[in-house]
C-alpha cells in the first residue's frame, strides 16, 4: 500500500513538472554585488520573544535582555531606548544573561533559550564582557546548545554557575550544572543527571551563597512529538558550593510519581523559605519553610501550571517573605505565601523571566513573548516594547504594489505588511499594518490586486483579507479546529506552518498543502484536491503530543 502511494506521488509530480519545459537554474548572485548592498531596518518596531532579563542593583536606568532572535540588548535610560551590544561578536538566541553583583562591568550571556518551542534556535556557548557589553569574548561550553540560567557569586565575581540544558532532540553529555572559579577560563561540571536531562533552573541562597538549589529536566523534542518529564527530572541542593548534591525530589510533601520541569527560588528574607513550581500530576506551587526538608503544595491553580514546559519560573520577593511571583501566560503575584494570586498586566503575554532589584522590589524588568519591559512601580506601569526590533519572522514575501510591500508573520503576534520605502521619509508606524492570517502563517498577496491577501495560521486555518473593503473571510480547505488533539483528528493534515502560494504563471491560481495538495481558481471559495496523500501516513507519528505528564497539542508537532 505504501509503495503504491509513493509511486502515485512520483507519477503526479512527474506530470506536474512535464507541464513546463526545463529551465537552467539562475546563477549565483555575484559577491561583489552583495558587498555593495547595505542592510536597513524596515520594521516593524515592536519586540519579539525574550527569555532572559537582568538589571543592576543601585542603577535605576541600566538593564539587559537576551532576545530569542537578536542577541543581547542594553538600555541606559530605563527602557526608553535599547541598543544591541552583542552585534559583531555573537547573536541569535539567548537563554540567560547576568551581571555580577560585585562588578557591574562583568556581564555574562548564554546562547539558546530553554523555551523549547518547535521553532527554537540553539546557541554556541557562553560569552563574557568585562566592559559592560562594549566588547565580548567567548568563554566556553561550546556544545551546551541551550543555557537556561547564569548565577554569579555575590562577592567573588570569578565564581560563576551555569545551568546547561543541552541538545533538544537527543542525548548530550554536556548537560547539567557547570562551575568556574577563574572567570570562565576553566569549567567543571558539578551536577549531572543523565544524557537526556539538562539543568533548567538554578539559584544561590542569598544568605549563604555556597548553598545552591538546582533542577534538572528531561525534555526531548522531535518533529512529531515533545516530551517533558521522566527520569532525571529532579530537584537538588548543595551546601558546599556544588561539590556534593542531595536529591530533594523524594522528600516529604513532594509530588509522587513522574516529575517534569521545576522552577526554584529562595527568599532573601528567610533563606529557609523556598518556592518551587513543579510539573507533576499532583504538581503546582510548592513551598518549604525548612530549607527543602519538607514541602507543602500551596496552589494547584491551573493558571500557574498550564503548558508547564514553556513557563514554570517563580521568584521570591526580596523584601516580603510572603510575596512570590509566578510566570505563565499571565504574570501572577501572591502576597499570602502562594495561597492566592492576582494577575499583573504586562504589555504582552507569555512571560518567561523576571529580575527584581534586591533593594527596591518595585523596580523590575520582565521578559515575555513581546519583548522586555521595565517597571518602577511594582508592575502598575511598564516601559514600551515597541522600541525593540527583535521580532521573529517565519518567512517573508513581497507584493506587486509600488512601492512594494514586505509581508511576514511574527511569532506570537500578528502578520504584517510593510512598505519597503516610505512616501515621506523614514519608515515609521504609518507604513505598516496587520494583514491576513496569524503568527505561524505563510502569506500570499493576490498577484493582480495586492490589497487582497491570503494568510495561514495553525490548525489549518486560512483567511482572505481585502484591505480596501476591510472584509475578512475564512477560506479554510476544511472547516475544523483540531487544537487539543493529535493530527490524526484532522480530515486533512495541516502542519503549524503550511505553505500558501500563487502560481507564477498568472490567472491568480492559488495552491495550499496539507498531506494533500489543493488548488483554488476562485480565491479560496472552493478547493480541489489535485494529489493523493503525499506523506508516509505513519500512524505512530500522528498521536497527541506531550507527556508523560502534560499533553501539548497546538499543531507544532503535526506530522505526516
Amino acid at each position: 500500500m505504501q509503495t503504491r502511494s509513493i509511486l502515485s506521488s512520483l507519477v503526479f509530480f512527474s506530470a506536474l513538472l512535464a507541464q513546463d519545459p526545463p529551465r537552467d537554474p539562475p546563477g549565483p548572485v555575484p559577491v561583489t554585488l552583495l558587498e555593495s548592498c547595505d542592510w536597513r531596518l524596515v520594521g516593524p518596531f515592536r519586540g519579539g520573544r525574550v527569555a532572559s532579563v537582568t538589571g543592576i542593583q543601585g542603577d535605576r536606568d541600566t538593564y539587559y535582555f537576551g532576545s530569542c532572535g537578536g542577541g543581547v540588548w542594553k538600555t541606559t535610560d530605563g527602557g526608553g531606548s535599547w541598543k544591541c551590544v552583542s552585534d559583531g561578536f555573537f547573536g541569535g538566541s539567548i537563554g540567560a544573561v547576568a551581571v555580577a553583583p560585585s562588578d557591574a562591568n562583568l556581564v555574562w550571556a548564554g546562547g539558546g533559550e530553554s523555551t523549547w518551542r518547535g521553532n527554537v534556535s540553539s546557541g554556541d556557548g557562553i560569552w563574557k564582557s568585562t566592559d559592560a557589553g562594549l566588547t565580548w569574548e567567548f568563554a566556553g561550553l561550546p556544545d551546551s546548545r541551550h543555557i537556561s540560567a547564569i548565577r554569579i557569586h555575590p562577592k567573588d565575581a570569578k565564581i560563576v554557575y551555569v545551568a546547561v540544558m543541552g541538545h533538544v532532540s537527543g542525548p548530550n553529555e554536556e548537560r547539567g550544572i557547570y562551575k568556574t572559579i577563574d572567570g570562565g577560563s576553566n569549567w567543571e561540571r558539578v551536577l549531572f543527571a543523565n544524557a537526556q536531562a539538562g539543568a533548567f533552573d538554578l539559584c544561590l541562597d542569598p544568605a549563604e551563597p555556597d548553598t545552591l538549589y538546582a533542577s534538572t529536566w528531561r525534555a526531548i523534542r522531535t518533529p512529531h512529538s515533545f516530551e517533558s518529564g521522566g527520569e532525571g527530572s529532579q530537584l537538588w541542593k548543595s551546601t558546599d558550593a556544588g561539590k556534593t548534591w542531595t536529591d530533594l525530589s523524594k522528600n516529604q510533601g513532594m509530588p509522587a510519581g513522574t516529575l517534569g520541569i521545576i522552577g526554584i527560588s529562595v527568599s532573601p528574607v528567610d533563606h529557609k523559605r523556598i518556592y518551587a513550581m513543579v510539573e507533576a500530576a499532583e504538581g503546582g506551587l510548592l513551598r518549604s519553610d525548612d530549607a527543602g526538608a519538607t514541602w507543602t503544595r500551596i496552589s494547584e491553580d491551573a493558571n500557574l501550571r498550564q503548558r508547564a514546559w514553556y513557563y514554570s519560573r517563580c521568584y521570591a520577593d526580596p523584601k516580603e517573605k510572603d510575596t512570590v511571583y509566578v510566570l505563565n501566560v499571565q504574570f501572577w503575584r501572591s502576597k499570602d505565601g502562594g495561597k492566592t494570586f492576582a494577575s499583573i498586566g504586562t504589555p504582552h503575554g507569555d512571560n518567561h523571566d523576571l529580575w527584581i532589584d534586591p533593594q527596591d522590589p518595585k523596580r523590575m524588568i520582565e521578559a515575555n513573548d513581546g519583548g522586555a519591559c521595565v517597571s518602577t512601580d511594582g508592575g502598575a506601569g511598564w516601559s514600551s516594547i515597541d522600541n525593540q526590533p527583535t521580532a521573529q519572522f517565519y518567512r517573508v514575501t513581497t507584493d506587486n504594489a509600488a512601492p512594494y510591500r514586505i509581508y511576514g508573520a511574527q511569532q506570537d503576534n500578528s502578520t504584517v505588511r510593510i512598505r519597503h520605502r516610505s512616501m515621506d521619509g523614514a519608515i515609521d508606524r504609518n507604513d505598516w499594518e496587520s494583514t491576513a492570517g496569524g503568527e505561524s502563517g505563510w502569506l500570499a498577496p493576490l498577484p493582480s490586486d495586492s490589497d487582497v491577501v491570503f494568510g495561514g495560521n495553525y490548525g489549518g486555518h486560512l483567511a482572505r483579507l481585502d484591505h480596501r473593503q476591510r472584509i475578512y473571510r475564512s477560506v479554510d480547505v476544511w472547516p475544523d479546529n483540531p487544537m487539543g488533539d493529535g493530527v490524526q483528528a484532522m480530515k486533512y493534515r495541516f502542519q503549524w506552518n503550511f505553505p500558501i502560494l500563487f502560481s507564477p504563471h498568472g490567472k491568480d491560481v492559488l495552491y495550499t498543502a496539507g498531506n494533500v495538495l489543493f488548488r483554488s481558481d476562485d480565491q479560496g471559495q472552493t478547493w480541489d484536491p489535485i494529489s493523493p496523500d503525499l506523506t508516509r501516513n505513519d500512524p505512530q507519528k500522528q498521536g497527541p503530543s506531550g507527556g508523560p505528564i502534560t499533553k501539548d497539542n497546538t499543531g507544532v508537532e503535526y506530522y505526516c
